[in-house]
């Protein structure tokens, strides 16, 4: 037997070597909507699982198990937690809204690592910028960065529906 056709049958049996996700070791707080959201992540990656198998695809099966993994942990590390309506100090899931050098009034809710998105202006609560404004109130400055903030309101308003 010659050793091409040897290194070509090993070749068929070996997995990609994709690397892991990282998952955080912050606690995994969630917003509902953050629950929502990692429950639907984890459906597409069985679908994705599903598909990768029917097709033999051994890089796309590698990438899917290993996002089904992330997910899966993600979900069972899960914690869901709603601010205190009544609360006057920044907590997790609340609105702040920030006052910056400029006189610019940026807001933001503080959500989880996998809820987080700038675009959308949410802020993950693990962030420098949310730890420095927990336990704060309006009229509070923090300085992040060499960049200080006001904060000018906070609001445990469920705003995701």
């Amino acid at each position: 037997m010659s050793s091409a056709f040897t290194r070509e049958q090993d070749d068929e049996n070996v997995v990609p070597d994709v690397g892991e996700r990282t998952v955080s070791q912050h606690r995994n707080l969630v917003t509902k909507a953050g629950l929502t959201h990692i429950e639907a992540e984890l459906a597409v990656a069985h679908e994705d699982l599903a598909k990768a198998e029917a097709a033999k695809d051994k890089q796309k099966i590698a990438l899917a198990s290993r996002d089904l993994r992330y997910w899966v942990a993600r979900r069972e590390t899960a914690e869901v937690s709603e601010p205190d309506p009544n609360s006057d100090v920044v907590r997790f899931g609340m609105w702040v809204k920030l006052k910056g050098e400029d006189g610019k009034i940026r807001e933001w809710h503080i959500v989880g690592e996998d809820e987080a998105d700038a675009g959308d202006n949410k802020m993950s609560h693990a962030g420098a910028l949310a730890l420095a404004l927990y336990g704060k109130g309006v009229g509070d400055d923090v300085t992040v960065n060499g960049k200080t903030w006001e904060i000018v309101g906070v609001d445990a308003v469920d705003r995701q529906g």
